[in-house]
């Protein structure tokens, strides 16, 4: 009775009835004697007796349908469906055969979800049996065997009727030893779209392509002439191999009307991968990659890939829109990296491929806005903002689905992309039963998008960013098929956006409170953008002094516009740590520019020069420098007659230069000196560096101790000399009374008697000593002497 409700205009088999009849006296029985309780159900629906079925209805038997062509047939087709059937219960299945059914028409996309959704369940209704000609039989199955079917059946034999959707369901049919009648053990339903002639109102249809991948390139480069790039990890070179992720979307893209959507920082980190780039070695050390022809196979791929196709170029590192909007406007700074990374985004794409790209779209995440989402995606310059029919809900029960472009205001379209063809290709696509069946539904919602209305629309799809390889697989195998059928035709992105809107469709953007909490608790926090505001500001006063500053300006700021990236979404732990190795790159290049540490100096006299050394380790030169001497007592110290001086900087790359400041001592004493770096614009710097200048100034006292003490050593002199001629008189004198000298016996007789010729002689003659050192003799230990 439930195939006769559902499926009207048929009546089950005499056969059929007969086994309903027997199956439903066989339940009753037991009720009846109240002997035993027969775990029976009515045949049609029941599974065996050691294998309750579960709570979705699926049978003991699963069904798959791996292979469906055509996808979409004509007249004069054959449809051939292929797969395996696998028993997972415990009881041996006889009798067994798989079979195809034709279920009725699918008026609506909402019906369409139904059948997919209950897709497995054998105890929905799955229509009329096509005919046993069209079958393959089985002996047996045993628990745990898979065995394979193929049946091919004409389309004319399947009864089609009016064009739309059909219910094609691939049935296993067999007995048990609990229950020994026929009965549907395991059900597979798939959807089957007919439309023989060409549609006279075709459905435009824009695929979106994404070329998009997660960050892989730091702020690091090498100090050498092609500043060598550092890659985080050598993931992107297994994307873009043979077979790889990123290989096969570009392989099998080239062959679509598609429009290509490219991040321009993953064209910036291949075309990087082609010269020489480095990667994590073991430890710190880092080690040169080796994917170099591999790169430039793929870009030389990309450009016949995208020549005469549209290119639509997102912001550089695809920032997260919605986490800027929610979490970043409020931190100053926030949308220039997006305005820059829009401003980037055009030039890096036409360099590389050779195309200028369209920079006037916005993505946010799965196309989920609100107002402030909108306010920041058209910040930037992009007047057209890509949202997702699941966020961007039609509020006035329109029986059929609009067009894509909604005008909401400002200038601003928005993009609104079918939700249910955006999400057909998401999950697992590696087996080929869900492949196909993605195909499949892709496909039949197109067709009933297309029956709703007479009228002319354009439909967008606007996949998952990143798809796997096999995902890119499923939807190019739907889309060639959609490409290649008969009511659809293919549109670019732009001229989807600029087609007629629908005046019954909803122009409201939602409210913050209607974005999805899934989405929101994913975002990047706001400590994301406060730390990408500190380093920024760290970078605005160290590029100030160089004289190169694109060698650093352009790495750091890339590598702050990935720090935005969507790619981060779920992985905030690794995105904290890229964050944080831009921040403590950048510190350790500032701190290659320094002032070298000073010891004590001594100054001796009223005044000297004092040099400070400014070292340079970058490889380039500084300038716009200035260096401040301050004077923590000008009473005791001045430098250059004031309490500081200063003088402007520029140092050679990797040279040290010495600047020399006059200063004058007014006390003896210790004053503290402090040098410190500044910009031209008055910002500090790098860290100061203090010393101790230690004074001993000779005074006008000092000058009359050493004038007195120079007069005491001439005093002493002359008496030395009075002395020295004293004692040659005297010996004089002793010669004179040697009897046997005779000239001296002569002088004695000449001398007055009562006389001594010492008599004016010193007791102890001797040099006077000082009173005073001419310097202090303490010992200058570590100090460094300075120039006068």
């Amino acid at each position: 009775m439930a195939e006769a409700a559902d499926f009207q205009g048929t009546s089950p088999s005499p056969a059929r009835r007969w086994l309903r009849r027997t199956g439903s006296l066989l339940a009753g029985v037991p009720l009846l004697t109240g002997l035993v309780q027969l775990p029976v159900a009515p045949p049609a629906d029941a599974a065996g007796a050691d294998a309750p079925q579960a709570a979705s209805g699926a049978g003991s038997v699963s069904v798959s349908v791996d292979t469906l062509t055509p996808g979409a047939p004509t007249e004069g087709d054959t449809v051939t469906v292929s797969g395996t059937v696998t028993n997972k219960g415990k009881q041996t299945v006889t009798d067994a055969h798989v079979g195809l059914h034709v279920g009725p028409l699918l008026n609506t996309r909402s019906s369409i979800d139904s059948v997919a959704k209950s897709s497995t369940d054998v105890q929905s209704a799955i229509g009329p049996e096509v005919g046993d000609k069209y079958s393959e039989e089985f002996a047996k199955l045993t628990p745990g065997v898979s065995q394979p079917f193929t049946i091919a059946v004409p389309v004319d034999k399947l009864n089609l009727g009016q064009d739309g959707v059909y219910q094609l369901a691939v049935s296993l049919s067999g007995e048990t030893s609990a229950q020994s009648w026929e009965q549907t053990l395991g059900v597979q339903r798939t959807l089957l779209p007919w439309q023989p002639d060409e549609a006279g109102t075709k459905t435009k249809t824009t695929f979106m392509w994404p070329l998009i991948s997660t960050v892989h390139m730091t702020a690091e480069t090498g100090s050498d002439e092609q500043q060598t790039p550092v890659f985080h990890d050598d993931d992107l070179a297994k994307e873009i191999s043979p077979g790889g992720r990123l290989d096969r979307m570009v392989a099998l893209g080239k062959d679509l009307d598609v429009t290509w959507v490219i991040d321009p920082d993953l064209l910036a980190s291949v075309e990087a991968m082609t010269k020489r780039y480095e990667v994590p070695g073991e430890g710190d050390d880092t080690v040169l990659g080796g994917h170099q022809a591999v790169a430039k196979r793929w870009l030389t791929e990309v450009q016949e890939a995208v020549a005469d196709k549209e290119v639509v170029a997102l912001p550089f590192g695809d920032p997260d829109l919605a986490s800027l909007a929610h979490n970043g406007t409020s931190v100053t700074g926030s949308l220039s990296h997006l305005k820059e990374a829009t401003d980037v985004a055009s030039s890096t794409v036409d360099a590389i491929l050779h195309v200028q790209p369209s920079t006037d779209f916005a993505w946010p995440v799965n196309g989920a806005v609100d107002p402030s989402i909108v306010k920041v995606a058209t910040s930037a310059g992009a007047d057209k903002v890509i949202a997702r029919s699941d966020t961007f809900e039609e509020t006035d029960g329109l029986s059929y689905t609009p067009s894509a472009p909604r005008p909401i205001g400002g200038g601003t379209t928005a993009v609104v992309a079918d939700a249910r063809l955006s999400t057909a290709f998401q999950g697992d696509m590696t087996k080929a039963s869900t492949s196909t069946l993605a195909v499949q539904r892709f496909l039949a919602q197109s067709l009933t998008l297309g029956l709703q209305t007479g009228q002319q629309r354009s439909v967008v799809v606007a996949p998952q960013r990143t798809p796997s390889a096999s995902q890119a697989q499923t939807m190019a195998e739907a889309l060639t098929i959609l490409q290649d059928g008969t009511w659809s035709e293919s549109q670019d992105l732009t001229a989807a956006a600029e087609a007629e809107p629908d005046p019954a469709a909803t122009t409201k953007v939602p409210s913050a409170s209607a974005y999805p909490s899934s989405l929101r608790k994913h975002e990047l926090p706001r400590a994301t953008f406060e730390q990408i505001g500190r380093t920024q500001a760290k970078l605005d006063k160290f590029k100030v002094i160089l004289s190169d500053q694109s060698r650093v300006v352009t790495p750091f700021g890339r590598a702050l516009n990935r720090s935005m990236s969507v790619s981060w979404r779920g992985r905030q732990s690794e995105a904290a740590i890229y964050r944080s190795g831009i921040e403590s790159y950048l510190d350790t290049l500032i701190g290659q520019v320094r002032l070298i540490d000073k010891s004590e100096t001594k100054l001796s006299g009223r005044s000297a020069t004092i040099p400070v050394t400014v070292q340079n380790n970058l490889v380039q030169g500084v300038e716009h420098l200035v260096l401040r001497l301050t004077s923590t007592n000008p009473t005791r110290l001045e430098i250059d007659g004031d309490s500081y001086e200063e003088q402007p900087v520029a140092v050679s790359g990797g040279h040290s230069q010495s600047v020399k400041f006059t200063t004058s001592a007014n006390a003896n004493g210790r004053a503290t000196v402090v040098a410190q770096l500044y910009t031209q614009d008055g910002q500090r710097y790098g860290e100061p560096v203090t010393f101790d200048v230690k004074v001993t100034e000779i005074t006008a006292t000092v000058m009359l101790v050493i004038g007195g003490g120079v007069l005491l050593l001439v005093l002493a002199g002359f008496r030395m000399y009075t002395q020295r001629k004293r004692a040659a008189a005297r010996e004089a004198d002793e010669d004179a009374d040697d009897p046997q000298n005779p000239e001296a016996a002569g002088e004695r007789l000449t001398r007055e008697p009562g006389t001594d010729a010492r008599a004016d002689a010193p007791e102890q003659p001797g040099d006077p000593a000082p009173d005073t050192a001419p310097e202090n003799a303490d010992p200058s230990g570590t100090g460094e002497r300075v120039d006068r």
